[in-house]
C-alpha cells in the first residue's frame, strides 16, 4: 500500500509539474510570438499529390539552383531517400550555392551526426528547430516546427505535407501509397515563404539574413490569387473558424488526425445546423497511436448531426486540405488537431484561384472515390477496448 501511495504521489507531482510548465511556457512564448499577416499575392501554382512526382520535380529544381536553397523539413530521415537527398545538398553547397537546411529536433532525430558533420564540412548550413530548453523543458519538447518550406534562388517555392524519408515516395514498409497535398509557386508569393524560413532561421541560430536583398529578387506576379498564413500556436483556430463560418453549401476537410478545438467543433456542428455538407476524409489505418480514438467522440456527434466521415482505403492518407464551397482551398501543413492549433509552427496557402481550386477538386474527388463511409452505429456498439482507449486519448489529445 505505501508503495502504491509514493507511486500514486510521484505521478502527480510529474503531472503537476507538466502541466505548469506547458501553461507557463506557452503563456511566455505566445509574449515573445510575432504575429505575421501576409497580404493577398499572385502567383502561379501547382498541386502535388504523388510523391515520386513531387519530388522528382523538387531534385530537378535543386539541381538548376544558382546562387542560394532554404530548406525547411519537420522530417528528414535516415534512409536511402533522405541520404540521397543530403548528398545532392551537399554537391551544391560545394558547387558554391548556398544551402541552408533547417529540420525540427523532435521529427529529424533519426538524422545522424556523421550526416550533419559532412553536410557542415561541405558547406551546408544546417541547424535543428526548437530544440528542447530549459526552464520549460516540458513545452519545448512539445513545440515543433511543422513547417515544410524550401526557397530556390528566392524566385521558386514549396510548401505542403511531404517530407522527405522513404514512405513519401511510397517506398516503406507499411502505410502505402503515401497520400498528400504539397504545392509548387512561382510569383510574388515566394518572397513569403523566403520571408518565414530566414525568421525561422533567426529564431534558432540567431543569425538574421532577414530581408537581405540577396534573398528577394523581383519577382513577376502570378496569375493565381491566394494568401499565406503562418501560425505558431495562435492564429490558426481564428482562422479555421472564419473559413468554416463562411461556408454556404460545402466543407470537404482532409486530415489525417481529425482532433478539433471546441471552437471548430462548435463551428462545424453550426454549419451542419444551417445545412452545409460538411465531409471529413481520414485514413482507415493510423500512423500514430490513439489518434484514430481521439476522433471518434467527434465523430459521434458530427454523424448523427449529418456529417460524411469517410475512410481512405487505398494507403495512408495524410492531405492536409479544405475546401469551402468552391471558392477558397486551404493546402499547407497544419493538421485539423489541437496541436496544429495550439502548439506546433505551420504554414498554410489559402488558395482563391478558380482554376487551381478545380485541380484541388479534382484530387478530392479521387480521395472520396477511393473511401468508404464510417457508420456510426459500430462507433455506438459496446466495446470496453475501444472506450478504454478513447478515454486515454481524450486526456492526451493536446499532444497527439
Amino acid at each position: 500500500m505505501k508503495i502504491i501511495t509514493t507511486l500514486a504521489s510521484i505521478f502527480l507531482l510529474i503531472f503537476t509539474w507538466c502541466w505548469i510548465d506547458l501553461k507557463l511556457g506557452h503563456k511566455r512564448y505566445m509574449k515573445q510570438a510575432t504575429n505575421i499577416k501576409y497580404p493577398p499575392r499572385n502567383s502561379d501554382m501547382t498541386v502535388f499529390t504523388s510523391g515520386k512526382i513531387l519530388f522528382d520535380d523538387f531534385m530537378k529544381e535543386i539541381k538548376r539552383a544558382q546562387d542560394s536553397i532554404h530548406i525547411l523539413f519537420y522530417i528528414v530521415s535516415n534512409d536511402k531517400f533522405s541520404k540521397d537527398f543530403l548528398k545532392l545538398l551537399q554537391a551544391k553547397a560545394e558547387s558554391g550555392v548556398e544551402v541552408r537546411l533547417l529540420v525540427d529536433w523532435v521529427g529529424s532525430k533519426d538524422i545522424s551526426r556523421k550526416s550533419i558533420h559532412e553536410l557542415k564540412k561541405s558547406g551546408v548550413h544546417f541547424s535543428f528547430s526548437y530544440k528542447p530548453k530549459l526552464p520549460f523543458l516540458f513545452y519545448t519538447l512539445q513545440k515543433r516546427n511543422h513547417r515544410k518550406i524550401t526557397v530556390i534562388d528566392g524566385k521558386i517555392g514549396y510548401l505542403g505535407g511531404f517530407n522527405i524519408g522513404k514512405e513519401y515516395i511510397n517506398e516503406g514498409e507499411k502505410l502505402n501509397p503515401w497520400r498528400d497535398y504539397h504545392l509548387k509557386m512561382t510569383g510574388e508569393g515566394v518572397k513569403d515563404l523566403q520571408d518565414v524560413f530566414l525568421a525561422d532561421w533567426y529564431h534558432d541560430t540567431n543569425e538574421d539574413y532577414r530581408g537581405w536583398p540577396a534573398y528577394f529578387p523581383t519577382l513577376t506576379p502570378g496569375s493565381q490569387a491566394h494568401q499565406v498564413v503562418v501560425s505558431s500556436g495562435n492564429i490558426l483556430e481564428p482562422t479555421l473558424a472564419r473559413l468554416i463560418q463562411q461556408a454556404n453549401e460545402k466543407i470537404i476537410i482532409g486530415t489525417p488526425y481529425f482532433i478539433p478545438s471546441n471552437t471548430l467543433f462548435h463551428e462545424l456542428r453550426e454549419a451542419l445546423a444551417r445545412n452545409v455538407s460538411v465531409t471529413v476524409i481520414v485514413p482507415e489505418n493510423s500512423d500514430h497511436t490513439l489518434v484514430k480514438e481521439a476522433s471518434f467522440p467527434y465523430f459521434r456527434v458530427l454523424i448523427k448531426e449529418g456529417a460524411s466521415i469517410m475512410q481512405f482505403q487505398s494507403g495512408f492518407y495524410h492531405s492536409k486540405v479544405i475546401l469551402i464551397d468552391d471558392i477558397i482551398c486551404d493546402i499547407g501543413t497544419a493538421n485539423f488537431d489541437k496541436r496544429s492549433c495550439f502548439l506546433n509552427s505551420e504554414i498554410n496557402c489559402l488558395i482563391f484561384d478558380r482554376t487551381l481550386i478545380e485541380d484541388a477538386e479534382k484530387e478530392l474527388a479521387v480521395d472520396l472515390a477511393e473511401s468508404k463511409p464510417l457508420d456510426g452505429d459500430s462507433l455506438s456498439s459496446m466495446n470496453v477496448v475501444r472506450t478504454a482507449k478513447e478515454s486515454l486519448a481524450s486526456l492526451l489529445s493536446p499532444f497527439l
